[in-house]
């Protein structure tokens, strides 16, 4: 029999990585965002590589409205957003967060009393930095690097007073360019007819120095965009609706942008997770899409859910923490809060190997399933009746960074089949092919006899191994640990054999 008190390269590698430590939770940091439309502040925890956002909250002050009007913020705006910044201090005071990074963008940049805004910001104890336009899209393209490793292409973010466009490859942010084409300012651009509309922002592009490579990835950052992306899913009835790595085609895109772009502030049906002010502001939104995806001619769309301000956090990271995979330090931090030790997690995903179908890349089909062993453990903690309900807010709800739609589904049918249950709901089985939804499948039905026979022992697995030999999976076994075979054992091993189309037995060796 293998001896099974080494560990496989699975497990190896995944103790070895520091996403896997003890103390992967960082201080708590603020950052402040003083837009164009709004002045939010989010203060996040969580691990440094996946953070989460403890506080969240926003005051639309409209600095920009005055400035695209005018040139100045006005002194109403003013008040709202020092307002809002004095509540701000003596929040993050009272909390004690080490840490709080200030930044300006496009109102305050355009402003001809920005200067003087900024000074009444430091009054109040903060030291805003106000971004050029170049810093403002290379943040935000570092945003999405962070969101989305070996992303490539072309980052566009939208604010309320500027759209900034940046390439992106390498892991790196280049050729950053900002352009007075925000949301604030759309309306008085449509104002002056749809071709009008289109050669302004086809020479706004043109005097920036943007040149498009046409056939690469478009990544819309911005709330705007994100609303976008949230209607459409809604129209579509869509068994997701977290619009953070929602990828459209070109021409489906075009079609619910012409469809939008036609509409009138305030004509469109209410859709839950877009505001009243942003559904407002959506046709125009959909106007620039439609646009860029013509001027840019990109062979998707992908949206993003991270920006400038997480741009600015990952940008701080030093490169090992760079490296780690988003999606496993996030869910290593969340299973441990639930009593999962990661190395428990590596141990039982290491000797379920043998169980697994293939599943994509071998690199990647690893990776996924760590990731589902680990929440398969955490839902074995919980109540066997709310099982099925967690399967769908942990796998399919709740955002996590690095992971697609196919891999949802995949950990969701992990998740079911590791309370033994087979069935998928159809639009769950619409996201990816039966093939890797079976390989997810194995994986539950694995941990699920993992967790029966050995409880999940250090000793009971060094003790035991799962083997295909030939068309027969067999649990191995020293004599020790024999008597850990029982009938719900075999029925396990027989559950996941069927899957497998393997016969199944167990036998005594060593």
């Amino acid at each position: 029999m293998q001896d099974r008190g080494a560990t496989s390269v699975l497990a190896a590698d995944a103790l070895a990585s520091d996403v896997l430590a003890p103390d992967v939770l960082a201080p708590a940091r603020a950052i402040i965002d003083i837009g164009s439309n709004t002045v939010r502040l989010v203060i996040y925890g969580g691990p440094p590589r996946a953070p989460v956002v403890l506080h969240n909250e926003k005051v639309t002050a409209r600095l920009g409205k005055a400035v695209a009007e005018r040139g100045v913020l006005s002194d109403k705006a003013q008040q709202a957003a020092l307002a809002a910044l004095a509540r701000y201090r003596l929040l993050l005071d009272l909390r004690g967060v080490p840490q709080v990074d200030v930044v300006a963008t496009a109102a305050v940049r355009d402003a001809t009393n920005g200067g003087d805004f900024l000074t009444a910001v430091t009054a109040l104890g903060f030291a805003p930095r106000l971004l050029s336009g170049e810093e403002e899209a290379e943040t935000s393209a570092m945003g999405v690097i962070g969101a989305f490793p070996g992303a490539r292409g072309v980052v566009a973010d939208l604010g309320g007073g500027s759209l900034e466009l940046v390439d992106v490859a390498d892991q790196a942010a280049s050729h950053g360019v900002s352009m007075p084409l925000g949301t604030l300012r759309l309306p008085a651009l449509r104002s002056e007819g749809l071709q009008a509309f289109r050669r302004h922002i086809a020479a706004s592009l043109d005097q920036a120095g943007w040149t498009a490579t046409p056939g690469q990835t478009l990544y819309l950052v911005g709330g705007s965009f994100r609303a976008f992306a949230r209607y459409v899913l809604a129209q579509d009835k869509a068994a997701l609706d977290d619009p953070h790595g929602y990828a459209l085609a070109p021409d489906a895109a075009m079609e619910a942008a012409r469809a939008l772009a036609r509409r009138k502030a305030g004509s469109l049906d209410e859709v839950p997770g877009i505001s009243g002010a942003r559904l407002a502001s959506l046709p125009d939104a959909a106007a620039l899409l439609l646009a860029l995806i013509e001027a840019l001619q990109p062979a998707r769309l992908v949206f993003s859910a991270w920006g400038l301000r997480e741009g600015l956090l990952y940008a701080s990271l030093p490169p090992g923490l760079r490296r780690q995979d988003p999606l496993l330090a996030g869910i290593t931090a969340f299973t441990r809060q639930r009593g999962v030790l990661p190395a428990t997690a590596a141990l039982v995903a290491d000797w379920t190997a043998a169980g697994c179908l293939p599943a994509g890349a071998a690199a990647e089909g690893e990776r996924l399933r760590l990731a589902a062993t680990m929440l398969i453990l955490a839902a074995a903690l919980v109540e066997p009746n709310l099982r099925t309900e967690l399967a769908e807010i942990w796998a399919m709800r709740k955002r996590w960074i690095g992971v697609t739609n196919r891999e949802r589904a995949m950990l969701a049918a992990a998740l079911l089949a590791g309370s033994a249950q087979l069935v998928l709901p159809p639009e769950w089985r619409d996201l990816n092919a039966p093939a890797d939804l079976r390989a997810a499948q194995a994986w539950g039905l694995g941990a699920r006899l993992c967790r029966r026979f050995s409880g999940h022992s250090p000793r009971a697995l060094s003790g035991s191994a799962l083997q295909q030999e030939g068309n027969r999976l067999v649990l191995v076994v020293q004599p020790a640990f024999a008597v850990l075979v029982n009938e719900g054992v075999e029925r396990d091993l027989k559950a996941l054999g069927g899957l497998l189309g393997l016969d199944t037995g167990w036998r005594t060796e060593g």
